[in-house]
């Protein structure tokens, strides 16, 4: 907090308007000082180090990196500094993503300025501010999920797959072919509307199927 007590907050974000309506709400109420504005993350990296701030209200789509990566890299040499997600992106991995990089909130752009001063001040105070559809989502992933009817033999090599097995491996391992391992992997694929080996142990362990 700045020596007039007030919460100093810094926006990265890359189009114009919205770091401009950002900075008129937080400067226009008392208790909030809007101490840095930057378009990108790069130029952010030296001044906001050298004079940290109470708050970062970071963007996720910018140019060159990305506010997720931008979180992770600051949040290693600002750790008395809350960082919050201010984004269009409501999807799920953009969310976890972000909360593994070290956000502490995440919310979406159309939330109203009496909210978002909330949530700066909330954060501030050791919160985790969410945009309800967030916070609902991040509740829901805690949930063991019925949407996904595998089989038993396919969440033994679901399983497998989590622990870095190879196909062979997993044949040898349960006894059966190699084409029978592919073919269980295609179907697991298919119910967890996945296309990847990482996007399925994803996956699986973030809805806790193994």
């Amino acid at each position: 907090m700045t020596e007039n007590n007030e919460i100093s907050v810094a926006i990265i974000e890359d189009d114009n308007e919205i770091r401009k309506m950002l900075s008129l709400i937080i400067d226009g109420s008392p208790g909030y000082n809007c101490k840095q504005v930057y378009a990108d993350c790069e130029s952010s990296f030296g001044d906001i180090v050298n004079n940290p701030t109470d708050v970062v209200l970071m963007d996720i789509d910018l140019p060159d990196m990305n506010g997720i990566e931008g979180v992770a890299h600051l949040k290693e040499k600002l750790l008395e500094t809350d960082f919050i997600m201010l984004t269009i992106k409501d999807d799920d991995e953009s969310v976890f993503d972000s909360l593994c990089a070290g956000a502490s909130g995440y919310l979406l752009k159309d939330i109203p300025p009496a909210q978002l001063l909330h949530s700066i001040k909330e954060v501030y105070e050791g919160g985790s501010p969410m945009s309800p559809s967030i916070a609902r989502r991040i509740i829901n992933s805690f949930r063991p999920t019925s949407n996904y009817t595998l089989t038993k033999r396919e969440l033994e090599i679901l399983d497998q797959l989590c622990n870095g097995e190879n196909y062979n491996a997993i044949a040898e391992l349960l006894h059966v072919s190699g084409h029978t391992v592919r073919t269980h992997i295609k179907n697991i694929y298919k119910k967890l509307h996945v296309n990847s080996r990482g996007e399925a142990v994803k996956k699986a362990l973030r809805n806790r199927l193994v």
